[in-house]
């Protein structure tokens, strides 16, 4: 059983990616549900969740006449229809709770300018305090390779920096880090628990699952992501997205690999810096210096 921090978290943020939310250019109704259930469970536990969601292109993609091409132009027209359609889904998903949901799309420089950052976070604290769930996509319609983050584990892990949460949750299509691939190297050992990452772990993880024909990420981003997080005071559980009730099962034992964090959000506060994806700055000296 793994190790759970949910018993001393506050704020929970959630991330699924394009291949849980999408199946043949169309939403996972029935699974959307489950996570919804179990987010609203969760909040009634008395966590505030945060949910990013991919899922917009794959669900757009059709709809200007290619499933596959990777042409900037037509990614970003294929987000602007799947976008509508992905928060019409999860919209619908919490819609018996009566819970309602906020759409929050961010480009790389919400979360690396520091004024963009803080009018992002106070617009998302507003959002928490009011009882709605957040939900966020990087906003792929104008974002351009060159100012993009290019999956959205990254883009989780800027959010739980930026609101400080407790813990970050990866929704993946494995259950864990293992010591290799599991699909191509059957012998592999699942690693429960870490404490820090390493280069070591960078040379277990993989990249995306090209079977699953959507998603950008894999576990290599995901390791990105919890060096992030984990600079944030932020620990991260990285499991299995694609089963039933996938944030419940966490607290019920399910595999999972939790990278633990070494501090805590409060005390990681201007973190945000350390983990800038495009450093740059300028420094100015006059005669008297």
């Amino acid at each position: 059983m793994i190790e759970t921090p949910f018993a001393s978290a506050k704020r929970i943020v959630v991330k699924t990616g394009s291949a849980l939310v999408a199946e043949h250019g169309q939403p996972r109704h029935a699974w959307l549900e489950k996570l919804a259930f179990d987010i609203v469970s969760l909040r009634s536990r008395g966590f505030q969740i945060i949910l990013v969601s991919s899922g917009a292109v794959a669900l757009g993609r059709k709809s200007v006449g290619n499933s596959v091409s990777n042409r900037l132009d037509q990614k970003q027209a294929a987000a602007a229809i799947g976008q509508l359609r992905l928060m019409s889904a999860i919209g619908q998903a919490f819609e018996p709770h009566d819970v309602t949901i906020g759409q929050a799309l961010l480009t790389l420089g919400d979360t690396e300018n520091r004024r963009r950052w803080l009018n992002a976070r106070a617009t998302l604290e507003t959002l928490l305090e009011s009882g709605v769930v957040p939900v966020i996509n990087e906003n792929d319609t104008v974002a351009t390779d060159e100012i993009r983050y290019g999956d959205n584990d990254r883009l989780a892990a800027r959010v739980a920096q930026m609101m400080g949460a407790d813990v970050l949750v990866l929704l993946s299509d494995i259950d864990g880090l293992y010591t290799a691939d599991p699909r191509t190297h059957p012998e592999a050992t699942h690693i429960p628990r870490l404490d820090q990452l390493t280069a070591e772990h960078d040379a277990m993880a993989t990249g995306a699952n090209a079977d699953a024909g959507v998603g950008s990420g894999g576990m290599a981003t995901k390791l990105a992501a919890a060096r992030i997080a984990h600079a944030a005071g932020c620990s991260t559980l990285i499991t299995l997205g694609n089963r039933d009730h996938p944030l419940l099962a966490i607290g019920d034992g399910a595999r999972a690999t939790l990278i633990s964090a070494a501090t805590t959000p409060a005390n990681a506060r201007a973190a945000w810096l350390a983990g800038h994806l495009t450093p740059e700055g300028s420094i100015e000296l006059d005669e008297g210096a």
